[in-house]
């Protein structure tokens, strides 16, 4: 098939798809491996006596690499990291064995868990590993009469689950930016998702479909990508890239076709840049030692910092795409030189605004604060 070419003039951060991009962990952070320190290598299985054992779950992010490879240090603790898919993750945690302390977490999986089932056993820290802007993740058939968002009234939408981050983020989106209600699309919840072996199997918080929603279920044995391929459905709403449009189905495009453009547009309209996922901590834990919030956060703010300097002063030669060091001035230009901020000050905008969507939408029973879902010892956390 001819490859799609209506992203050349799209950012180079964006070319990859988030299932590549969750797979193969950061082309940065191998590349700053081998230039760390060689004694700094991996997290020691033994625990050091007097000093906590915590085990630390996420993806293998470049501003959380030097955590798991041992150049940062939880202070008064010994982790051992194990990587897991966000799905994976919020089974274990919200209906499973409960076995990490802590962890990266699907943030509107947590937010539905607190509102919906009553779980408590963990808090959120305002730590936010995968943020994502979202207009790239809306693709379309061409011949369906699509040419923007408005034109998705009355159009059937495919979607894998339907309750994720991503897809609360999109809705909310179409909706406040584009005037286009949850319920005026007909909805498709594939039967499968092409995305799980990356992401780990769709959670019970994933899943939930709101009363009232016209949503109906998909062919038996085919994936959102098979239902735009195939015409099912006029258009797909997914944080990954389906198959069809990374083989170049010649009727298959972006919504979007310059998504850079417009998802910066929207930064500089909302001063919103999505949370994907934030990371939590078992409540036990900070109610036995008061001290071991604060030392999480900012050692996940340490490793983010150790990141920002790899890129400025060896990005150009570690990460293989060709112009890396002009998206690197151009984020920071647009966004600030800490573009992918921690703590609640700067992404009170985001919080608020996904909690009021999910309340919205009909997910969330009613709409969340930020004081109950984060540890009250988190909420005046600052990076240095």
């Amino acid at each position: 098939m001819k490859k799609n070419k209506q992203d050349q003039n799209t950012s180079t951060f964006t070319l990859f798809s988030r299932r590549e991009f969750i797979k193969n962990s950061m082309l940065a952070a191998g590349a700053s491996s081998v230039l760390s320190a060689a004694g700094s290598a991996s997290v020691k299985a033994a625990t050091t006596p007097n000093k906590l054992s915590l085990i630390v779950s996420g993806y293998k992010l470049d501003r959380v690499e030097a955590l798991i490879d041992g150049r940062v240090q939880v202070e008064g603790c010994d982790i051992k990291f194990e990587p897991l898919g966000i799905g994976d993750i919020n089974t274990n945690v919200f209906s499973g064995p409960q076995t990490l302390d802590v962890t990266e977490i699907g943030l509107h999986p947590f937010m539905l868990a607190y509102a919906n089932d009553g779980f408590r056993e963990y808090s959120l820290l305002p730590i936010f590993p995968l943020r994502v802007f979202r207009h790239k993740s809306i693709f379309i058939r061409t011949d369906r009469g699509i040419k923007g968002p408005e034109d998705l009234r009355g159009k059937k939408v495919a979607t894998p689950g339907f309750s994720s981050t991503s897809l609360t983020w999109l809705r909310g989106i179409v909706q406040h930016e584009y005037g286009v209600k949850p319920e005026e699309i007909q909805w498709v919840q594939s039967s499968k998702d092409s995305s799980a072996k990356a992401a780990g199997k769709v959670s019970k918080q994933e899943s939930m479909v709101p009363k009232g929603l016209s949503v109906s279920k998909g062919p038996e044995g085919k994936d959102e990508s098979d239902l735009l391929e195939s015409g099912d459905v006029d258009a797909l709403f997914h944080a990954a890239e389906p198959r069809a449009y990374v083989e170049g189905h010649p009727k298959v495009a972006r919504l979007f076709p310059d998504f850079r453009k417009t998802e910066r547009s929207y930064y500089k309209k909302t001063g919103i840049f999505p949370i994907m996922h934030a990371v939590v901590i078992r409540n036990t834990l900070v109610d036995q030692h008061p001290w071991l919030a604060k030392a999480v956060f900012d050692a996940y703010s340490k490793a983010k910092i150790m990141m920002y300097g790899h890129l400025r002063k060896v990005g150009w030669a570690t990460i293989s795409l060709p112009w890396v060091a002009q998206e690197i001035e151009e984020t920071r230009a647009l966004m600030g030189d800490n573009f992918w901020p921690y703590g609640i000050a700067p992404n009170r905008k985001a919080l608020e605004a996904l909690f009021q969507y999910s309340h919205e939408q009909g997910l969330a029973t009613r709409r969340l604060t930020i004081e109950e879902l984060f540890h009250p010892s988190s909420l005046e956390f600052m990076e240095n």
